[in-house]
């Protein structure tokens, strides 16, 4: 980063010829200091920019890229991320909040905060399980909610969320569908798969939960690999990690046989943003190989696009048939639905 050191030139002494000289050089440092400082606010979640997420190498290539100075502001959830800058509405210093899911869509649409994008046929571009339709907002990373488990502790793991619920003796933890987005999509999958009798499932299913946490870390760390808990609602993706940094291949995710609910996260503009030019040249940033590569290692999930070299321990997951509801259905009804599930705690 470039660093302004002060000087004071002799005024009273210089002659014309110096003092066109130093005029012209402040005038320089002063442009470009000023280019360089060209500012962007990203909100996102906590895990995104922490020293083994995705955050800091993203920001160093976008950063030497574009002659820019990205500011990540971190919150524990995307659910938190959404509520942050609907509270803050028209005064909110974000250019782009980075880390919404399908379960916040047509929230995040709804509230009229977010602009249009620059990026034409998106489509052609990306690679995911289903079409994209949006004009607002850009993915850049997908995955499948599943429950993570270790094979020498449970010989027999379920092989459908029917067996889950009704013949597996696992102790397992999941995370609060109000602060967590696994939470959340758990919270959505058991109603895409019983619907009305989704609160009848949720009983029996609560027998078999010994914790619901705030958040995912602590579910995962705290109780799953502290040997507090046989299964953990998590992701299809998780055993890459243990395979990539532990050379761990006991750690394994189910899929099952009704299909595992997918979870697609995004990025878009908010109106309000002083730096429109520069978060598009974000978003655009975030469908280049550079981004998309970063994924699959720091974020442990798919990226969306066709990068040349995807991590081997990616190759040793299943990959699900997948489930997803109507956004506008989730956020029509999701207040409902937690209280549904509070309802048969």
């Amino acid at each position: 980063m470039l660093r302004f050191i002060p000087f004071k030139p002799d005024l009273d002494n210089a002659s014309g010829g110096k003092m066109k000289t130093i005029l012209i050089f402040f005038t320089t440092l002063f442009i470009s200091f000023s280019i360089y400082a060209e500012k962007l606010t990203v909100y996102t979640y906590d895990s995104f920019v922490s020293e083994w997420g995705p955050g800091p190498i993203i920001e160093k290539i976008f950063e030497e890229k574009h002659n820019a100075d990205v500011e990540f502001v971190a919150v524990d959830s995307a659910a938190t991320l959404l509520n942050k800058v609907i509270l803050e509405g028209d005064t909110s210093k974000a250019d782009i909040v980075l880390g919404l899911d399908m379960n916040l869509f047509d929230l995040a649409e709804q509230s009229e905060l977010f602009t249009s994008h620059n990026i034409n046929d998106i489509n052609n571009l990306i690679n995911l399980p289903l079409k994209w339709e949006s004009d607002k907002f850009v993915p850049y990373n997908y995955g499948y909610f599943s429950f993570v488990y270790n094979e020498a502790n449970l010989e027999t793991p379920p092989k459908s969320m029917d067996e889950l619920i009704n013949s597996t003796n696992a102790r397992i933890v999941i995370q609060d569908p109000r602060t967590s987005t696994p939470g959340l999509g758990l919270l959505t999958w058991m109603k895409a798969l019983y619907g009305d009798k989704a609160g009848d499932e949720w009983k029996k299913l609560n027998k078999k939960i010994i914790s619901v946490t705030k958040g995912w870390t602590d579910a995962y760390y705290n109780f799953f690999m502290a040997g507090e808990a046989d299964m953990v609602l998590s992701y299809t993706t998780s055993p890459a990690a243990h395979i990539m940094f532990e050379e761990r291949y006991d750690i394994l995710a189910t899929t099952f046989e009704e299909g595992n609910y997918i979870t697609i996260e995004f990025a878009g503009i908010l109106n309000n943003s002083q730096n429109k030019d520069l978060a598009n040249k974000f978003l655009n940033f975030m469908l280049s190989e550079e981004f998309q590569s970063v994924i699959p290692s720091t974020n442990i999930m798919y990226p969306v696009t066709n990068i040349r070299d995807l991590p081997e321990a990616f190759d040793k997951l299943n990959v699900p048939n997948f489930i997803q509801m109507d956004p506008k259905e989730i956020n029509k009804n999701k207040e409902k639905w937690i209280d549904e599930w509070l309802n048969a705690s």
